[in-house]
Order: structure tokens, then C-alpha cells, then sequence
């Protein structure tokens, strides 16, 4: 993978064990299929592929946060041990599935902890400007970027796309943004220490709704000037409103009141 500023240098660390794009993992032995569908496939390659294929079905057909582990190891006739060998956690599994080229979370886990050690006390007053320069980078990866653009299109044509991959990122994206506040209660030098859940979610809403836009508008739309505009000038543009979304003056509660959903 190209390298792109905050990520490479963690990025191999993050992905392991593999996502199922590379080389499959080692474990000694291979084991035999039983009658039936349960137990271990023969072969790693053969109960990869057939985890993998339950996955991609029980995604589509139930969506990120209705399929499960025990779920999808049921479906492709494993344990679900073997499914956590693999692929660790659903997560992964559903990059793996997705072909994703990355674990989201885990790509902000790397940048942001690259980020804080490299800034120390003034992270939290840059975090806008790290999350545009980095998101910016990462799109840049020509694999990265062609399967964001897929994942968009297919939520814009499609119910159960755009139910997947919304579930996906409140389930993992939105809680890593969310946790750049820390957890309720706790002080940080920027995070309002009473931030409850509620607006922390609702914090880390508004940066996706800016990011999934700019993405939409700069590879998907290719609006002008925003589709030519280099790197330093969405950072200036962007990052001052992505850094008071996460930890400016939002105003009064709004944050945490429920939309009244029309009949």
C-alpha cells in the first residue's frame, strides 16, 4: 500500500491477522470437515472463503449491526472460534467481506495515537486539522478511494446498502470519533468533562455528515473547485469546523434533542 502521513507506519500492525485480501494466516494442521455443516473445513483456504462468503450474505441480508459472529459461523458451518482466529472481531470481518483495504477504527486508532504523541498537549486543539489532512491522505490510496466510492454508490441506489453501511459506521466509525471526548465523566483539556453519550454522538455525527459530504462532492460528483482544490486548502476550509464539532460551543441542547420524526 502507498504510504500516506500518520497511518503507514501503523497501519501493518493494525491490520494483523489478515483481513482475507492477503495471505492466509498460519495454523498448524488443517483438520477435516464432518458430516454435515459444522466443525473445520478442509483446508485454511476453504473455511476462510466459506466464512467470507456467509459474511458478504448475512451483511447484505441483515446488515452490519443484525449479523453475528455466531451467526455468520453458522451460516458458513464453523465454530465460531474459528471466525475470531480469522478475523479477530466483526469489524474486520466486515472489511474483509467488504474488501476494504483498511480497518476504519484502526486507521483513526494509528493516526490519532501517531498524532498525540507527536503533539502532546496540543492534540486535542488539532484534532480538526488531523482528521481532514489525514482523511485526505488516505483517500488518496487509489484502493482506499475506489472502495469508498463503491460503498457510497451502492448506499445511494440501494435501502439495504445504505442500512449496512450506516449501521457500520455508527458501530465503529462514529465510536471511535466519539471517543476522542473520553468517556463520560472524564476531564480532558479541550472535551467538556460532562459531555454525555448522547452528544458525543451526536459531536461525531456532524464530522461524518462533513466528511461522507466532501467525499461525495470532491470523487463522486467531481464538483469544481472542490474536486481540484489541493490539500492545504480543504484543511483551512474544513478543519476550524470539524474542530468546533468535536470540541467548540455547539449551542444551548439541541445536540442531545431527538428529531420529532413526521407520521
Amino acid at each position: 500500500m502507498a504510504e500516506y502521513p500518520g497511518v503507514t507506519d501503523n497501519v501493518g500492525e493494525a491490520r494483523a491477522p489478515s483481513t482475507g485480501t492477503g495471505r492466509d494466516a498460519t495454523t498448524p494442521g488443517t483438520g477435516g470437515r464432518g458430516a454435515g455443516r459444522s466443525g473445520r473445513r478442509a483446508g485454511e483456504s476453504g473455511t476462510r472463503e466459506a466464512i467470507l462468503d456467509g459474511a458478504k450474505r448475512l451483511f447484505s441480508e441483515r446488515g452490519y449491526d443484525g449479523a453475528t459472529i455466531r451467526g455468520i459461523a453458522a451460516d458458513a458451518g464453523v465454530d465460531p472460534a474459528l471466525v475470531h482466529h480469522y478475523y479477530g472481531n466483526k469489524e474486520r470481518l466486515f472489511a474483509a467481506a467488504m474488501q476494504l483495504p483498511v480497518v476504519p477504527s484502526e486507521v483513526l486508532a494509528a493516526v490519532f495515537a501517531a498524532e498525540h504523541n507527536r503533539l502532546g498537549d496540543r492534540f486535542a486543539e488539532n484534532i480538526g486539522e488531523i482528521l481532514v489532512r489525514n482523511l485526505l491522505a488516505v483517500w488518496e490510496v487509489a484502493d482506499i478511494r475506489a472502495t469508498f466510492l463503491g460503498l457510497l454508490r451502492t448506499a445511494a441506489t440501494n435501502d439495504q446498502g445504505v442500512a449496512m453501511l450506516r449501521e457500520f459506521v455508527s458501530s465503529t466509525i462514529l465510536t471511535a470519533l466519539a471517543g476522542l471526548l473520553g468517556p463520560p465523566g472524564q476531564e480532558t483539556s479541550e472535551a467538556p468533562s460532562a459531555a454525555s453519550f448522547a452528544e458525543r454522538r451526536y459531536r461525531a455525527s456532524l464530522v461524518a455528515s462533513q466528511i461522507v459530504g466532501l467525499g461525495f462532492t470532491r470523487y463522486v460528483l467531481a464538483l469544481e473547485p472542490i474536486a481540484s482544490a489541493t490539500t492545504e486548502d480543504l484543511v483551512a476550509a474544513m478543519a476550524p469546523t470539524l474542530q468546533r464539532y468535536l470540541t467548540g460551543d455547539l449551542g444551548a441542547t439541541a445536540a442531545v434533542r431527538p428529531r420529532q420524526r413526521r407520521a
